[in-house]
């Protein structure tokens, strides 16, 4: 969930004319040698990363990340704590309203609902960002969307004063509908308004900021702080206070660049952006380069979600991402963000204890994203281009299937060990080590398919991401209370069977070009076939357009050839 981000179409636009953009010429029909320079201390001309940093830019990631992303993990975690206190409150205005309280299972239905609601609402807003950005812009976007929060803060704050857990169920649908916009136009106007040799930089502070939210939501809901019962509505509502600071100081800055120029043919207003958030640049050579990429994107046909899924020639690279994307929320994550509490009160941690053991939870991702940033700015290649994503994503899935069955193992043997009991907690931190680990699965998205295909393939990805996050925060209570300590087996099979599917069907992307990468999924399908593995009398390969090989060409197998 938090090391990674879902786009919409629009978004994709933008971010596959930063993958093509660079084709630039100069008269004598060669590449600048701008876009060639060497890497750190291969030339003194060379400026660091940081003499491009701005004041500007800094304050834009700053206040979007704070005032938006930040929102997005503190309500992952905010319910956590307030648990008991909010099923308490359903229940009592039951009674009130009809002289007889909740069956257990009502009350569990209905706080999963409460929990869950938020990716229903995560949902709609990842599919309707594409056509908000393209109304009011990438800030605008940012800015005009911080009324739902403030709805949602009204909500939540005045339910208990009004009696009415419906207040709580929609102000987290609403929440749901502002980080389902905020995940995909935050990066996108971080991504844009950045000089190229920022955009890693700048395209981090979301996420750490997301791990920030999962860590204040868990440190306010400390006992001592707003983690008291009459306190609880407070503690819902608070994420007015980021966004009204937002909405304070983001409108003085200006809109992305590329959207003035390539969607608004605004030159004028281009212009005064870039002053504002480039120290030193070449403004006329950065508007010409904008241009052509506007020129080359009028010349790209996208293709819609209908028809990506009826095209054959990319059918492994679709699965591909339905099951890796499926794979990450039903890997334990989104159930120890949910329900923290609950998962160390069953492993035997001792009540006084727990608040703080769920706080610890929060430090480990905020340092695996501290910790990301600071090799990705040293190194010359950064951790997945050194390893490779498919190494990372099998580790990854791995690690957490190893520690979900771990925490089955601990609650059964507690009984009798009483140290299992913290065996448990390191395992809650090896599932959100190793979901941080294989978080590239939202890299290599955008690396299985070309421009035309790679927007359809984000919204596809991105649904499913949503789905699979209110399926876990509804069910979870339920499987926890039929399956007990064994629960946990489920998500170990998930991890382990996505583990076993990478190391089957996806190639390493490593280095590779899309071509080639589209090479390695048509070697790999007519190996798959020829193995048996799908029963098909003949390979057909569609021509080169981006995908499989020539036209018109018919390859035979025989069934019991073997492939080396």
């Amino acid at each position: 969930m938090t090391c990674g981000v879902w786009m919409t179409q629009t978004q994709m636009c933008s971010a596959c004319r930063h993958l093509q953009g660079g084709g630039r010429k100069t008269e004598d029909g060669k590449t600048p040698e701008r876009r060639h320079k060497p890497r750190s201390g291969a030339s003194s001309d060379t400026p660091p990363y940081y003499s491009q940093l701005t004041g500007s830019l800094l304050a834009v990631a700053f206040l979007t990340s704070f005032g938006s992303s930040m929102l997005y993990g503190y309500n992952l975690a905010v319910v956590n704590s307030p648990a008991t206190y909010i099923k308490s409150f359903y229940n009592k205005t039951v009674v009130s309203r009809n002289g007889t309280g909740l069956s257990g299972e009502t009350l569990t239905l209905m706080y999963s609902l409460t929990v869950s609601v938020f990716a229903i609402g995560g949902l709609l807003g990842s599919l309707v960002v594409g056509m908000l950005v393209s109304r009011f812009g990438r800030k605008g976007t940012v800015v005009n969307t911080t009324v739902l929060v403030f709805m949602a803060g009204s909500l939540m704050g005045f339910s208990r004063i009004c009696g009415s857990p419906e207040m709580v169920i929609i102000g987290r649908f609403i929440t749901g509908i502002h980080s389902g916009i905020s995940l995909s136009v935050v990066p996108m106007y971080l991504g844009e308004i950045a000089p190229k040799n920022l955009r890693g930089f700048l395209g981090l502070v979301p996420s750490i900021f997301i791990g920030t939210g999962v860590f204040a939501a868990q440190i306010l809901g400390l006992h001592e702080l707003l983690g008291k019962e009459e306190y609880w509505p407070l503690f819902l509502s608070v994420v007015v206070v980021p966004t009204f600071i937002q909405l304070l100081l983001l409108p003085w800055f200006p809109e992305s660049p590329r959207y003035l120029l390539i969607e608004k043919n605004n030159v004028h207003a281009t212009i005064t952006a870039l002053k504002w958030y480039r120290a030193k640049c070449d403004i006329q050579a950065e508007i010409e380069e904008m241009q052509e990429e506007q020129r080359s994107l009028s010349s790209v046909e996208m293709l819609s979600v209908w028809s990506l899924l009826l095209d054959d020639s990319v059918r492994w690279q679709v699965l591909s991402v339905v099951v890796i994307n499926i794979g990450m929320q039903l890997s334990g994550i989104d159930a120890i963000w949910f329900y923290t509490n609950d998962i160390f009160k069953n492993a035997g941690i001792p009540v006084p204890e727990i608040q703080y053991t769920t706080a610890g939870t929060g430090i480990i991702e905020i340092i695996a994203g501290l910790v990301g940033h600071g090799k990705n700015q040293r190194q010359p290649k950064c951790r997945p281009e050194k390893v490779g994503r498919r190494h990372l994503m099998i580790g990854g899935f791995t690690m957490m299937g190893i520690c979900s069955a771990g925490i089955t193992l601990a609650l059964i043997l507690q009984v009798k060990l009483l140290f299992m009991r913290y065996v448990s907690v390191c395992c809650v931190v090896g599932i959100i080590a190793g979901f941080c680990i294989a978080g590239v699965p939202f890299l290599i998205t955008a690396e299985l398919f070309k421009q035309s295909h790679r927007p359809a393939a984000y919204i596809i990805g991105g649904s499913l991401n949503w789905l699979s996050n209110f399926t876990v925060g509804f069910v979870f209570p339920f499987l926890q209370m039929s399956a007990g300590s064994y629960c946990y087996l489920v998500f170990a099979t998930v991890c382990f069977s996505v583990a076993v599917y990478v190391y089957i069907v996806i190639p390493e992307t490593k280095n590779k070009t899309f071509m080639e990468i589209s090479r390695l999924f048509s070697k790999k399908e007519s190996i798959l076939e020829t193995q048996g593995l799908f029963h098909v009398d003949q390979l057909k390969l569609k021509k080169m357009n981006g995908y499989g090989g020539l036209e018109h060409t018919s390859l035979e197998f025989d069934s019991s050839s073997s492939v080396p």
